[in-house]
């Protein structure tokens, strides 16, 4: 036999370092809520602070919670690139894996759509000209392009960065709730006026504020250690999330009089001036952009990973697991960008309503792959395992899926109609794809397995046979046995003499 040579490139892309606890558990935290911007309309939606309130204590409980656990043991069983793509297909074959995929990477465009426009509506309280086209178009774009190239330097870089981000956007409010103590009548929490509840735009946005849990799995082979690194991520960061809603929600309503209307996307910062004045109301305004940029950062590494997961797999071309020198797949990050630039233009309770609806057809589909791979796989290693049986998982699955239901049944016509046709176009897209596959039309990634040369079974034999016969002692040829199957002694001394007569 041949010497085996290993041989290096050194122009090949370098691998980025490995995400650990602290940058997951801000990119977790960014994934989902990024802070309280964007919460301002769940009390305007729900009629006064009470219904907002006990949403963001309840929604945890039937939403946040279950998703967070289905995600820490799926995504510590299959701790690979592509997540929940892995996990359906696991469960239902590739087509539906494909379809999850697209769904999920059409829901998570729509969702980063919505960070610049977020920016920019925080901004022009203190700058007007934003409210322009004419400074808002080139505003989008120049944020899109530069927090794109950010995210191609590194997903290392993206997670410290995060982390950073997290400090700095959640401090003020953290300021803000010890300020506001004085001030705060409890009674306030309690307001609420059924008949102006808007029940469709206050589900959107609770479901809109705890939602993507399962996004960064997606990750989950750019995790150091996943098994451990990955359920302590998670659940640090489901505390994370509800706190920071609840302390600025219960400082702002509580400390001001002010009516429900008067809460829509960007008050917060209007809270920080009645509350401390109007530096508080500039660090509200500066974090707010901050988290925008994180959040932005977060959702474009999931999607982008999510379309290399799926390239590894075999669903997408291989220019789409083609990896920067830095580690990252560019093209993905540029089909993610490119939708996020045509999706602009959508109106904030649009972009929620659209993105939720798809989301909630993928999520369903997710509960129902966690069972069926209970009971089709039992003996699947899971490095953190629910501690439920069968019957235990199907009702801790029933709210959630249940709240999924609710969330697509106040989806107007128009959602009704957009995302029926983004469902039929994966159910499209997948023939096309795999059609060119076969015709070897376009090259699709194969998980790049090893190529193993053919060899001659006569020629090993014959070797194999040489080397026994010159083994001088019983030790040389107990090496050669596997211990798995291991014989007695008296078959060990029969060995050679039973091989030189064959």
């Amino acid at each position: 036999m041949g010497e085996e040579t290993i041989t290096t490139d050194a122009s090949a892309p370098k691998t980025s370092s490995k995400l650990t606890l602290f940058p997951l558990i801000a990119l977790i935290f960014y994934e989902v809520s990024g802070g309280p911007f964007g919460v301002e309309d769940s009390v305007k939606a729900g009629g006064g602070p009470l219904l907002s309130l006990l949403g963001f204590l309840i929604f945890p409980l039937f939403w946040s919670i279950p998703e967070a656990l289905i995600t820490a043991e799926l995504a510590t069983a299959y701790p690979e690139n592509g997540g929940y793509v892995v996990w359906i297909s696991s469960a239902f074959g590739p087509f539906w894996g494909f379809q999850e995929g697209f769904w999920k990477w059409i829901s998570g465009v729509m969702d980063n759509a919505l960070y610049p426009v977020l920016f920019l509506d925080y901004l022009k309280h203190s700058f007007p000209i934003f409210n322009q086209l004419v400074a808002r178009i080139p505003a989008l774009l120049g944020i899109t392009v530069s927090l794109t190239y950010l995210n191609y330097m590194g997903l290392n870089i993206v997670g410290f960065a995060a982390v950073s981000l997290a400090v700095f956007s959640l401090f003020p409010f953290l300021v803000m709730g010890i300020l506001s103590i004085p001030r705060i009548r409890p009674r306030r929490w309690l307001v609420v006026d059924f008949e102006k509840v808007d029940w469709r735009g206050y589900f959107n946005s609770m479901f809109w504020n705890l939602n993507y849990w399962d996004k960064a799995s997606t990750l989950a082979g750019e995790v150091e250690n996943p098994s451990r690194t990955f359920p302590k991520a998670i659940f640090g960061a489901v505390i994370l999330v509800v706190l920071s809603y609840l302390i600025p929600l219960l400082a702002g309503t509580g400390a001001l009089s002010g009516g429900a209307n008067e809460w829509t996307d960007g008050y917060f910062a209007e809270v920080g001036m009645l509350i401390g004045g109007v530096w508080l109301k500039g660090w509200i305004q500066a974090a707010s952009a901050m988290s925008n940029l994180g959040l932005f950062e977060a959702e474009m590494s999931s999607d982008a990973f999510q379309l290399l997961g799926m390239s590894e797999m075999g669903m997408l071309p291989s220019i789409f697991a083609a990896r920067s020198r830095y580690g990252t797949p560019t093209f993905s990050i540029l089909c993610s960008a490119t939708g996020v630039i045509f999706l602009s233009w959508m109106t904030f309770q649009e972009i929620i309503e659209f993105l939720n609806f798809l989301y909630s057809i993928a999520m369903l589909l997710e509960f129902a792959a966690f069972i069926k791979l209970r009971i089709t796989k039992p003996d699947l290693h899971r490095p953190f395992k629910v501690p439920l049986g069968t019957l235990g998982i199907i009702i801790l699955c029933l709210p959630p899926s249940l709240l999924l239901v609710l969330v697509m049944c106040f989806a107007s016509f128009k959602t009704l109609a957009v995302s029926s046709a983004a469902v039929v176009l994966g159910f499209v897209l997948y023939p096309i794809l795999v059609h060119p596959e076969n015709r070897k039309w376009i090259r699709v990634n194969d998980a790049e397995q090893p190529t193993i040369p053919p060899v001659d079974s006569a020629q090993v034999i014959s070797t194999v046979l040489q080397q026994l016969e010159e083994a001088s002692d019983e030790a040389a040829v107990s090496l050669l046995l596997d211990p798995s199957t291991a014989k007695t002694e008296q078959e060990r001394e029969d060995l050679p003499g039973i091989l030189k007569e064959e």
